[in-house]
């Protein structure tokens, strides 16, 4: 498998929460695990948050927070382009997607167009979760409407 990671998948490696358990076992089945280079400012951005709404503590939010730049130099990263923007535009048009999803939604195109091998997007937003199926990417995981509706019991 090669599996891109958006943002929301890309935390739960750093951060103990619903959806670890799918995104480690992902990433231990892959033969290559990517993202696109903006995921770095969302995740810190994401780790901020946690602490701001208490589900963090500071210290733990540190030690994820050091985890991630330690291992990020080994992800595969997609770097962002004006073809890459251009592409996160329509991509946002069509699917009412948020800028940054777009542009996640983007890379993982841009990424197995590259290879000419499918890729599996790796999210946890449902809507971007959509989207990947709908662009012909393999949406992961299989079945994230039946876990999101878990998670709420």
């Amino acid at each position: 498998m090669i599996c891109y990671l958006d943002s929301s998948a890309l935390v739960k490696l750093f951060v103990t929460e619903p959806g670890t358990a799918e995104v480690s076992r992902a990433v231990k089945e892959a033969e290559l695990v990517g993202t696109v280079t903006v995921s770095r400012a969302e995740v810190i951005a994401a780790l901020a948050k946690a602490v701001r709404v208490g589900a963090l503590s500071v210290e733990e939010a540190r030690l994820a927070r050091h985890r991630f730049r330690t291992e990020w130099l080994h992800f595969l990263r997609i770097q962002v382009s004006d073809f890459l923007i251009d592409r996160a535009g329509d991509l946002a048009w069509t699917h009412g997607l948020r800028g940054y999803d777009a542009v996640q939604l983007a890379a993982s195109e841009v990424w197995r167009e590259s290879l000419d091998a499918p890729v599996s997007l790796a999210t946890f937003d449902l809507k971007m979760w959509k989207a990947a199926e709908a662009v012909g990417l393999v949406p992961y995981p299989q079945d994230l409407p039946g876990l999101l509706d878990s998670w709420k019991t």
